[in-house]
């Protein structure tokens, strides 16, 4: 589904495929970015372009939704975040940033926006996992209303790690805008 979200300094719209070159070079190229997530750092721009692909594909079905994060002030591709999946009928929503922007509120501020979406159209809860060592992560989950449910030990097969898994819910009355 496509859908644009606003914020104060944010706007959250659907990938393009000309953003490959911008997302390659600002977080899907950069180790430090991928250290906590199931993918791989891509190789090159073509990995890239598959992968938005893919994605624009995926925007026909209804329950899809993928959000690139671009600066209002400057135009610029910073991020994306989405719901990766659903387990029983709850989004899940993950999301990811160029370092550059780290430490700035932008993964808060784009993640708020997304929930409130969620809430209007009908959801009562929405679950986010970080692994546990990613701290600033764990932090943004908390901020919006994030409460640990538990914990988990997942192997990122890409990798081939384990790490824990903090797994938190937020719910209509934890959610913090």
């Amino acid at each position: 589904m496509k859908v644009t979200l606003n914020t104060k300094r944010l706007i959250l719209r659907p990938f393009e495929l000309s953003d490959a070159k911008d997302m390659f070079l600002n977080w899907a190229s950069d180790e430090e970015v991928a250290k906590y997530v199931t993918w791989n750092a891509h190789k090159s721009i073509e990995e890239t372009e598959n992968l938005l692909k893919f994605w624009i594909e995926e925007y026909e079905k209804p329950e899809r939704l993928n959000f690139a994060i671009v600066l209002k002030e400057n135009n610029e591709l910073i991020g994306g975040i989405d719901v990766v999946g659903y387990i029983s009928d709850v989004p899940i929503v993950g999301y990811v940033l160029s370092r550059k922007y780290w430490n700035k509120g932008y993964i808060t501020e784009a993640f708020r926006v997304l929930i409130e979406y969620l809430f209007s159209i009908g959801y009562k809860k929405i679950k986010v996992d970080a692994v546990e060592q990613n701290i600033a992560s764990n932090k943004v989950i908390e901020k919006c209303g994030g409460i640990l449910q538990g914990k988990t030990s997942s192997l990122f097969k890409t990798k081939g790690k384990i790490h824990t898994i903090n797994e938190y819910e937020i719910t209509l009355d934890s959610f913090v805008k």
